[in-house]
């Protein structure tokens, strides 16, 4: 039992070692990464913590806030089911992460499912030394990336 806990904790040293290593911009790909994951997850304490109190979710249905969205993912109606990341860039802006990603997303709209090519813009925001999203938004491609 000792030599578990003792490989545990140095997995987990490790892992914050490696954290702390990573560039910002990195961090920031691999937070939006785990978002894509918890939403294909539905994992929503999870997601309803990393938005922030005032973000805003635009698709192509329309553009609401943090609770409408959580609520949305809650309920089933819209089920990030796999995104598929072909390209992904990350810009800084002192306290601000600017994501841009080309996806195909497959995902359960009103209980149809759907697939839809779309370039994603992530916003950022660093408060307390804690990025939170602030702002979700989907552009729908007029073809399929390559």
């Amino acid at each position: 039992m000792k030599k578990i806990f003792t490989a545990l904790l140095i997995a987990i040293i490790s892992q914050v070692s490696l954290s702390q290593n990573l560039s910002n911009e990195e961090n920031i790909i691999n937070l939006s990464n785990l978002k894509w994951q918890w939403m294909s997850e539905k994992n929503v304490d999870s997601l309803a913590n990393l938005f922030h109190e005032k973000s805003v979710f635009v698709h192509m249905g329309g553009s609401w806030g943090k609770e409408q969205e959580v609520n949305i993912i809650k309920s089933g109606g819209i089920w990030y089911k796999k995104a598929d990341i072909q390209d992904v860039s990350v810009k800084i802006i002192d306290n601000t992460a600017i994501v841009l990603s080309k996806i195909t997303l497959l995902a359960v709209v009103g209980g149809n499912e759907v697939t839809n090519p779309f370039i994603v813009t992530e916003v950022y925001v660093n408060e307390n030394n804690k990025w939170k999203l602030g702002s979700l938004s989907f552009t729908r491609l007029l073809s399929r990336p390559e």
